[in-house]
C-alpha cells in the first residue's frame, strides 16, 4: 500500500490508519465524490486540524494521500509519475478539504498549469465537520477572456454540475487535436523561452538564432515565450508564476521540450526539474549547442571534444543523491559513510576528463608535426572563420573544388578541412576551414576547441567570413572579431568576406564594404570570386607568404 505523505507527525495510530485505508476508497469519476465519502473525509480533516489531499485516477482508485499542515496549507503531490505525453493532462484529479469557508486558493490553480491536472477542487469543512461546498476548476483548451481555467459553479458532494469524467475526455481530445496539428522534428517539439531585461528588437533576434539552433539540433519550434524581468529568478529563472503559464503552452502547442536562451545555473535546473515530469525535457542554450556538436562530430578528435565539453558542463550540476549506496565504499578498515553516490559519479567524470585530456594533446601533437610538414614545404596558410551558417564550407568548396559538407544550417560542419588552393598566377596556399562561431560561445567549447582552432596560430591570412544577408550581420561579425581576439589570434591580417552578396541589399552591402573594407562574393557563382581571390593573393604575398618559394615555371 503507498504511503501517506505530508505532515504526519504527531498523529494517533488510530488516525493514521484511517488515512491508510482512504486508498482503498473507490471514488465516482462522473461526481468526484459521492456524500457519505464526503462525510467521512471532512469529519477526519476535522478531526486532524488539518487539511487532507487525494489524488484520484480516471477510475476514481486513490493513488495518493496527502496530510498538509495547519497552517501552511496543503501541497499537491510530486506529479513524476503521473502520465504524461503531448496533449495529455495528468490522469488523475486533485481534490482536498480546506478548514473553513472558502474556494481554490492561487497554488491549486498555479498547480492546474504546472502539474496538468484532470481538475482540480476544493472542498470546504464546516466547524461541525460536515462537508460544505465543492469549489473545482479545469484548464482550457485554449485562454477564454485572458483566462487559462474555467471555474465550476460550487456545488455539493454527489451533485456536480456536470459528467466530470465525460468532460475531462472531452478536454483531453481538444488539447490533443490543437497539439498533434504542430509538425515535430525527429527530436520533437521545442517551446522557446527568453528572460530579458533590455529591448523587445533583441529578445526577438536572439531568439531567431535559438530557432535556428532548435532546428539545427533536429527540433521544430510550435511556440515562444519571453519574460522581462529585471533579473532572471534566482530558483527558477523565470519565476513561478510565468512558470505555470509556460507550462500550460506547452501542454496546448503540444511542446515536449522546453529550450531557455539563458544558461541556467546547477541550482536552477534542480528546481526545474522538481516542478514538472521527467516526461518534458527542458535545455538551456549550452546544452542545445553541446546536442548539435555531439550530433555532428564524425571524427575521433571531435568526438572526444564534445564528450569533454559535456562532461565539464556536467560536472557542477551532479546532484542524483542515492542514500541506499551511501556506504558503498565503507565497512572494515573504512570506517564510517564511505563516498556518497555523487561523490563517486564526480571522481569517475574527473577520471574521464584526464583520460580524455591525454587523448587530446595526443591528437595535438600529430597535427602539430603535420602543421611543420606543411611549413617545412614553405605554403602560405589561409585559415577560414565566420559566424556559423555564414557559408565557410560553401566558400571552401567553390575556391578548391572540394564536395566538404554544405548545408543552410548552424553547425554543419565540425572538424577542420584542408584544402590546397591554387591562385591565378599559379600560386598555391594550404586552406583550412574551422569551426563556425556564434555569439556567446559556451566556455566548455572554447576550451574544448582550442586545439582544433590551434590551426589559426599558424595561419598567414584570417579569411572571416560573414553573411551579408543576414539583418545582423554587424553584431556576428563583432561576436567573431571578440572571440578571435580573446583566443589572441589577433595578429594575423583579417580579410573579411560578405558572402552571400546577390542576397544582400545593395545599400547595406555598399556600407559593409566602405566600413569593414570586405570583398563581397557570393559562393554559390564562381564568376564573382575574381576580386576576392586577388586580394587574397595581394595580402599573402604583402606578408611575405611565398618570400621562399619559386613560383611554378623559375628556376
Amino acid at each position: 500500500m503507498p504511503k501517506v505523505l505530508g505532515h504526519t507527525s504527531g498523529l494517533k495510530p488510530n488516525q493514521l490508519k484511517r488515512l491508510n485505508n482512504l486508498f482503498r476508497r473507490r471514488l465516482p469519476p462522473a461526481e468526484l465524490i459521492l456524500p457519505e465519502q464526503a462525510r467521512d473525509l471532512a469529519r477526519l480533516s476535522a478531526e486532524l486540524g488539518r487539511p487532507i489531499g487525494l489524488a484520484l485516477d480516471r477510475k476514481g482508485a486513490v493513488a495518493s494521500v496527502v496530510v498538509g499542515s495547519p497552517h501552511e496549507g496543503i501541497a499537491s503531490p510530486d506529479p513524476a509519475r503521473l502520465r504524461r505525453g503531448r496533449g495529455r493532462l495528468a490522469g488523475h484529479a486533485w481534490l482536498h478539504t480546506t478548514l473553513g469557508a472558502g474556494g481554490l486558493s492561487p497554488a491549486d490553480l498555479g498547480d492546474l498549469g504546472i502539474k496538468r491536472w484532470d481538475l482540480v477542487a476544493a472542498m470546504e469543512v464546516r466547524e461541525d465537520g460536515l462537508p460544505g461546498l465543492i469549489h473545482a476548476a479545469h484548464l482550457l483548451p485554449t485562454p477564454v477572456e485572458g483566462a487559462d481555467e474555467r471555474l465550476l459553479e460550487p456545488f455539493i458532494p454527489g451533485q456536480a454540475p456536470e459528467d466530470l469524467s465525460r468532460l475531462v475526455r472531452a478536454l483531453e481530445q481538444e488539447l490533443g487535436r490543437s497539439a498533434g496539428a504542430q509538425e515535430v522534428g525527429r527530436s520533437g517539439a521545442a517551446l522557446l523561452i527568453s528572460v530579458t531585461s533590455g529591448p523587445a528588437d533583441e529578445a526577438r533576434e536572439r531568439l531567431d538564432e535559438l530557432a535556428e539552433l532548435a532546428r539545427s539540433a533536429g527540433l521544430s519550434v510550435v511556440g515562444r515565450v519571453v519574460q522581462r524581468r529585471r533579473k532572471p529568478d534566482p530558483r527558477t529563472l523565470i519565476g513561478p508564476g510565468k512558470l505555470s503559464q509556460v507550462l500550460l503552452k506547452a501542454l496546448r502547442s503540444g511542446a515536449d521540450v522546453l529550450v531557455l536562451d539563458q544558461d541556467l545555473t546547477p541550482g536552477q535546473a534542480r528546481s526545474l526539474a522538481a516542478s514538472f515530469s521527467a516526461e518534458l525535457k527542458f535545455i538551456d542554450r549550452t546544452q542545445l549547442i553541446l546536442d548539435i556538436f555531439a550530433q555532428r562530430a564524425a571524427t575521433r578528435e571531435g568526438k572526444l571534444q564534445v564528450e569533454m565539453a559535456q562532461l565539464k558542463y556536467l560536472m557542477p550540476r551532479l546532484g542524483a543523491r542515492d542514500d541506499g549506496l551511501s556506504r558503498l565504499t565503507g565497512g572494515i578498515g573504512g570506517r564510517g559513510p564511505g563516498e556518497t553516490r555523487l561523490e563517486i559519479d564526480r571522481r569517475r567524470v574527473r577520471q574521464r576528463l584526464n583520460r580524455l585530456e591525454r587523448d587530446l594533446e595526443q591528437i595535438a601533437r600529430q597535427r602539430g608535426r603535420r602543421r611543420e610538414a606543411r611549413s617545412r614545404g614553405g605554403l602560405p596558410v589561409l585559415s577560414i572563420v565566420g559566424y556559423t551558417n555564414a557559408g565557410k564550407s560553401t566558400l571552401l568548396n567553390a575556391l578548391t573544388g572540394s564536395k566538404v559538407k554544405a548545408e543552410n544550417r548552424l553547425f554543419a560542419t565540425l572538424d577542420p578541412t584542408t584544402r590546397r588552393l591554387r591562385f591565378p598566377r599559379e600560386r598555391e596556399v594550404i586552406i583550412t576551414d574551422t569551426v563556425g562561431f556564434i555569439r556567446d560561445l559556451p566556455q566548455e567549447l572554447q576550451r574544448a576547441f582550442a586545439a582544433t582552432l590551434e590551426e589559426l596560430e599558424q595561419a598567414d591570412l584570417l579569411v572571416h567570413v560573414a553573411d551579408a544577408a543576414n539583418p545582423r550581420v554587424e553584431e556576428q561579425i563583432q561576436a567573431v572579431e571578440a572571440i578571435l581576439d580573446q583566443m589572441e589570434f589577433s595578429d594575423a591580417p583579417r580579410l573579411l568576406v560578405l558572402n552571400k552578396a546577390d542576397a544582400a541589399p545593395p545599400e547595406a552591402l555598399k556600407m559593409l564594404s566602405n566600413r569593414y573594407g570586405g570583398v563581397a562574393v557570393s559562393a554559390l557563382k564562381p564568376k564573382s570570386l575574381g576580386p576576392l581571390l586577388e586580394r587574397m593573393e595581394e595580402m599573402v604575398a604583402g606578408a611575405g607568404g611565398w618570400s621562399q618559394v619559386p613560383e611554378y615555371g623559375t628556376a
